[in-house]
This record gives C-alpha cells, sequence and structure tokens, in this order.
C-alpha cells in the first residue's frame, strides 16, 4: 500500500475520533488489499463496524482491528461460495420493467428530491403532461445550478465577474439590455414561430446567427442560450447549448440514497461486496442482437449459428438480449398473422432449449421493437404480449419478457436499452444543422443530446409519444454506466463522461466473421 493509502486511513479514523498505533495501521492496510477498486468504501465499512464494538479506549491497537477485520472477510468469503456458478447469473442480475421504476420529482423550495407515492395511471390527466414538461425542466435546472460557470458568487469578486455566467429567468428579460443567459424549453407556439420558455414566461427567439455546440436541437430540447433582448420583444440568441454534463458520482452524492435506477437501494457492505465479486467476474459476457426476424429463414439460421458458437465456448454468455422487431412486417391493423408468430416464438424456444449449455446458465431477455405487436407505438412500450410467448416460456423458463426502454442491474453496474430509430428521428426534427466543428458524425451528436437532456427521447410528443405519467422511465439521470440502442443499421460505440453509449444490430454478413 502506498503512503497516500495510509494517509487516508489516519485521516478518516481520526475524523470519527481515532487513533491508530502501527500494528493496527498494517492490520487495516492489509483488509484493504482484498478491494484495490473500493478502498474508500472498505475504509468506510470497517469504521462503521468498528464503531458498533465496545471499545475501552479510542486508541486502536492490533486486536481490537483484527477482530472486525476477520469478520468481515469470513462475511465476504461466505457469500463469494454462495454465489456457484449455477446461481451467480441469477442473483447478480436484475431486469426492471420500464412500469415499475419509482419515480421522483424535484422540490425547487426545499431543493430536495422526494418519491411520487400515488397511484399512476396509463391515460393522464391535462396536469400530467404539464407536469412532464416541469418534471424534465427542473431536473436539469438543479443540475445546472450545481455548475462552476452557472451558479451565482457568493461574493462579487474580480474571477467570479469574468467566469461565472448567471441563468436570468424568461421573465425577467422585460426591459433588461445588454448580455443575458437564459434557459428553456425550445417550443413552436405559433407556426414558424420558435420560443424558449421556462417555468415563468416565454420569449420568442431568433437563431438565425446562433453559434450552437454538438447535438441534435429540436422542440423539445432544454437548451442554455446567450443573447440579448430586441426592441421588437425578440431575444437574439449568439450562443446556444445544452446544460452540462454532471458527474455521476456528484449526482449521486446529493440523492442521499434515492433509488432513482429502481435497482433496490445495497448497503455499504453489499456494494462493496459486490464491487469484489464484479472484479473477479472477469468472463461475464452479453450477447445484445437486434431484429431478430423469426419469420426469416436465413436471420433463423444466422441466430442458430449464434447459438451454436457460444455453446462450443469455455464460458457461456451471463446474458442474451434479443431485442424487435421479432417480424419482418409490422404488427399493425393489416397484420392477421398472430397465431403464426406464436408457432414461430415456440420455435425459436425450441432452438434455444437445443443448447443445454445456455438454457441452463444464461440468462435470455426479450425487448419488443417499435413495430411488434402491443397496444401502440407511444413509450415505454409494454413486454411481448403472454399469448405469443407462452410456448416459448414453456422451453426456456428462465426467459424474461420486459419493456422497452428497460433497464438491467449487473452487480454495481446500470445498463440502460432502448430498442428505437432515434437517430433517424432525431435528425429530421432538427431546427438547424448540427455543428461541424467538433464533430460530422451523427451518432456523436446523438450521443450528446441524450447525456446533456438527460433523457432518452427528448423529441416532440407528436413525432414520438410517450406516456405523461411514465416519462420518467426514458430519464437518464444519474447517468448510467452504459447505454445500449438497437437500431436498423451499423453498430457504434461512444464514451461520454464515464457513460458508454452503444448503438447495435445483428448484421447477418457479419455473424460468420464474429464467430470465426
Amino acid at each position: 500500500m502506498g503512503g497516500l493509502t495510509r494517509k487516508k486511513v489516519q485521516r478518516k479514523f481520526k475524523i470519527r475520533g481515532y487513533t491508530l498505533r502501527v500494528e493496527a495501521l498494517e492490520e487495516i492496510l492489509s483488509f484493504l488489499s482484498h478491494f484495490d477498486d473500493a478502498e474508500d468504501e472498505a475504509i468506510d465499512l470497517l469504521l462503521d463496524e468498528i464503531e458498533k464494538e465496545s471499545l475501552k479506549s479510542s486508541i486502536l491497537d492490533k486486536d481490537s482491528v483484527h477482530r472486525v477485520v476477520s469478520l468481515l472477510l469470513e462475511a465476504d468469503a461466505a457469500v463469494e461460495e454462495s454465489l456457484t456458478p449455477s446461481t451467480s447469473n441469477r442473483s447478480t442480475l436484475r431486469v426492471i420493467d420500464a412500469f415499475v421504476i419509482p419515480k421522483f420529482r424535484y422540490d425547487p423550495v426545499k431543493k430536495v428530491f422526494y418519491e411520487h407515492t400515488g397511484r399512476l395511471p396509463i391515460h393522464g390527466d391535462a396536469s400530467a403532461k404539464a407536469a412532464l414538461y416541469r418534471d424534465r425542466f427542473q431536473l436539469l435546472f438543479q443540475r445546472l445550478s450545481r455548475h462552476q460557470h452557472f451558479s451565482k458568487p457568493v461574493f462579487d469578486t474580480e474571477m467570479s465577474q469574468v467566469g461565472c455566467c448567471e441563468i436570468s429567468s424568461i421573465q425577467s428579460l422585460i426591459g433588461q439590455t445588454g448580455r443575458r443567459w437564459i434557459m428553456g424549453v425550445i417550443s413552436q407556439l405559433e407556426d414558424g414561430h420558435f420560443y424558449l420558455e421556462d417555468l415563468t414566461a416565454s420569449v420568442e427567439i431568433n437563431l438565425s446567427n446562433a453559434k450552437i455546440t454538438t447535438g441534435f436541437f429540436s422542440e423539445n430540447t432544454i437548451v442554455v442560450a446567450e443573447g440579448m433582448m430586441l426592441p421588437e420583444g425578440i431575444f437574439q440568441v449568439s450562443t446556444c447549448g445544452f446544460p452540462p454534463l454532471e458527474d455521476r458520482d456528484e449526482s449521486l452524492a446529493l440523492l442521499a440514497g434515492l433509488d432513482f435506477f429502481g435497482g433496490g437501494k445495497l448497503t455499504a457492505e453489499e456494494t462493496l461486496r459486490l464491487a469484489g465479486v464484479e472484479k473477479k467476474a472477469v468472463n461475464d459476457m452479453f450477447v445484445i442482437l437486434s431484429d431478430i426476424w423469426l419469420d426469416s429463414e436465413e436471420a433463423m439460421e444466422k441466430l442458430a449459428t449464434v447459438l451454436d458458437g457460444y455453446e462450443n465456448v469455455e464460458v457461456v454468455p451471463s446474458l442474451f438480449i434479443l431485442m424487435g422487431n421479432f417480424c419482418s412486417r409490422p404488427c399493425n391493423l393489416a397484420f392477421h398473422s398472430f397465431s403464426t408468430l406464436r408457432m414461430q416464438f415456440g420455435k425459436l424456444g425450441e432452438m434455444i432449449a437445443a443448447h443445454p449449455r445456455l438454457k441452463e446458465h444464461s440468462r435470455f431477455l426479450f425487448i419488443p421493437g417499435p413495430d411488434d405487436a402491443g397496444p401502440s407505438k407511444v413509450l415505454p412500450r409494454c413486454a411481448l404480449p403472454n399469448y405469443l410467448t407462452e410456448e416459448l416460456r414453456n422451453h426456456v423458463p428462465n426467459a424474461i419478457f420486459s419493456s422497452n426502454p428497460c433497464r438491467v442491474k449487473f452487480y454495481t453496474q446500470e445498463i440502460v436499452i432502448l430498442r428505437q430509430d432515434l437517430l433517424y428521428r432525431m435528425r429530421r426534427s432538427c431546427l438547424i444543422p448540427p455543428s461541424t466543428e467538433e464533430t460530422n458524425d451523427p451518432f456523436e451528436h446523438l450521443v450528446a443530446t441524450i447525456t446533456h437532456q438527460g433523457h432518452f427521447c427528448p423529441l416532440p410528443l407528436t413525432v414520438q409519444p410517450i406516456i405523461w405519467n411514465f416519462d420518467h422511465c426514458l430519464h437518464l439521470y444519474p447517468t448510467p454506466h452504459t447505454a445500449l440502442f438497437g437500431k436498423s443499421f451499423r453498430c457504434c460505440q461512444k464514451q461520454n463522461l464515464r457513460t458508454s453509449v452503444f448503438e447495435l444490430q445483428l448484421l447477418e454478413s457479419d455473424v460468420q466473421k464474429t464467430l470465426s
């Protein structure tokens, strides 16, 4: 252990009122060597357990520390032994359906989040639609207010005058001159006229000479704009961009243990244990496939090739994620082959059951596509109907059928998945051409849009309808470890402030290359 770790341990114990003898410090450092990637959590857990002991003195010797360390290491070893290969995947993997994700709202007066405890009907009233926009705005505004460049300085200093960009409410622009910074939602209140709206008022904007940052600027996106009011009552925008990102750890530190992800609250001990097990699970992998057309012989042959390949590997994948569409034709009102589709799902179940190692040790997650059977194209979409999947369930009892989008908690990793052709719709909905100053890649513009907006689908509701009361299921706050898109062409990846975003599909021509 290095000198920095020694100083960290001594500092944390001193804060709690303890003094460490040399032997006790060595014992603690030996304990921390088991948790290289989670030192802080291990120290905090050790301190919590020591405080539960009946100590005669605040000066800790080796014996008093060794007793607690031994108990923690024994508990950790017992948990690892219980995670046998047949049960480890099931105990460390959790799939969260969109319709069970808890809903939190921000109180701008108390500056805290609180959980909504009432019933959330599918068909919301008019107030639910207004709350959708208000919740999105307040979520980003509280994040922006903590940013060093947009937070109001306590003291007026020369540095604060240069570096601070204080946000003004739109209502306060009346009668004001000079440069101002405002934040609002882009909306079209009149045909051909675009406005910025916040919680106080709205103002017409002129984007013709605006310099923009990376991303797709469309209706419903929330932006931070710099400019000035013209005599005609129009806000002339000179610079326009999305609210800056916030590091995941900073967001979590301010949420006081609230479970935004929906995977359940974990104690410090459980988090530490999972982090240790996750570090050793170097062979765990996910296989992600999109557009599994069950009515296409070629697609099914390629899928069989994939399953055959993974059946014979040393360590089988932990999870197969199979995303729709599951039929080459849209399952709309003109579709009358549901009995045939049900039979095809049964054949898929037989195919999976013919691979005993995959059936026993892997999990299979099915996520519907935009043209699959369901009540509508609105997001979030419910899971595939039981009528279609009943025969598959008989062959693969541990198959999981979840909503679109859905979330996956794997050890400590948080993964969000959406099957939607979002890039195509975002490009069509742009008000102004994307900036080419930083990148020409449309996918990078898409990643910047969804991460900075903190939302999977910041499109107008006329372009992509969303269930008003369940808009929170599409929020990306705090930013997850991984965001995954399934779509109709090409595969790509982008890292954005420690959040990995993937866009994937099963490319039939590349399957054989991947396995060879």
